[in-house]
């Protein structure tokens, strides 16, 4: 999915809502057991559920991964039951030497139907670079992540340059990619941050998890993260997929998903107002 039609899909559906499918076997309602594939059928049952509130969907691999080979299989069918309506990220956090990251570009977009892959900057542009080479799909580079432990590196401040490292990522990164083909991971535990974001990558779309569960709050981000094609995706998994242990979570997870839709369809009339100078 190119950055136009999503744009479209976003003030269409008045959501930039991203469901996250952190789907684990030993939290999904227990009567789902008594089928073939328990976690397909969870996930199916979700999509269906949210599928009108939402514009994105994110399979964390972990979860699938744990799973061993049946695992993929399920990952594959929930990949293709969701479709190309909606914008699909492998939450994959990969990032290896060149021609390792070919092969898991290779795989999440010509074995499966994934619009985008979560990658790691650690080991720079050759372990990015070939992410970007296929047409239509795009990279999501972590910059400033939503966990505690974001604070060992990423908030670092760098000697040569007396910017924490995170800004140097990004800084680097537009170099990389562009606009059409790269977005950023930004924490939504780190509200000051968003400011200071827009000001290094005014243009980029932002992946934003840490809404809901974590606590992130969605006014602030949008106030600082906002931009005239919205720039955002905010992510939410445990609220809404987990809003129910028993056979009424389908209807849970429904009733979170609009909620948060509601709270956006606000904030993006603000931003078509501007658009139009009303």
């Amino acid at each position: 999915m190119d950055r136009s039609t999503l744009v479209t899909e976003i003030f269409r559906k008045k959501t930039f809502l991203c469901v996250g499918l952190d789907s684990e076997a030993d939290k999904i309602p227990r009567h789902l057991n008594a089928f073939d594939d328990p976690v397909f059928e969870f996930n199916r049952r979700i999509i269906d559920a949210t599928r009108d509130y939402c514009v994105a969907y994110k399979p964390n691999l972990a979860f699938y991964e744990a799973l061993g080979p049946e695992g993929w299989v399920t990952l594959k069918r929930t990949v293709e039951y969701i479709g190309s309506q909606h914008f699909i990220i492998a939450d994959a956090k990969r990032g290896d030497i060149g021609n390792t990251s070919r092969k898991y570009a290779e795989a999440f977009f010509q074995k499966m139907a994934f619009d985008a892959v979560t990658v790691a900057p650690y080991m720079g542009a050759d372990s990015v670079t070939p992410f970007l080479d296929f047409e239509g799909k795009w990279v999501i580079l972590l910059a400033l992540t939503s966990n505690k432990g974001s604070g060992d590196f990423q908030r670092s401040t760098l000697l040569d340059t007396q910017e924490p490292l995170w800004e140097t990522v990004m800084r680097r990164a537009q170099q990389w990619g562009n606009p059409g083909n790269l977005m950023f991971v930004v924490g939504a535990t780190h509200p000051e941050a968003f400011a200071r974001v827009r000001e290094i990558a005014p243009e980029h779309f932002l992946l934003v998890p840490g809404v809901g569960a974590q606590g992130g709050d969605l006014d602030t981000i949008c106030r600082y993260g906002l931009t005239g094609d919205c720039g955002l995706l905010v992510n939410s998994s445990r609220s809404i997929i987990y809003a129910s242990a028993g056979e009424d979570f389908e209807e849970k997870a429904k009733i979170e998903a609009i909620k948060l839709q509601q709270e956006m369809a606000g904030l993006l009339l603000q931003v078509t107002v501007q658009r139009h100078g009303a």
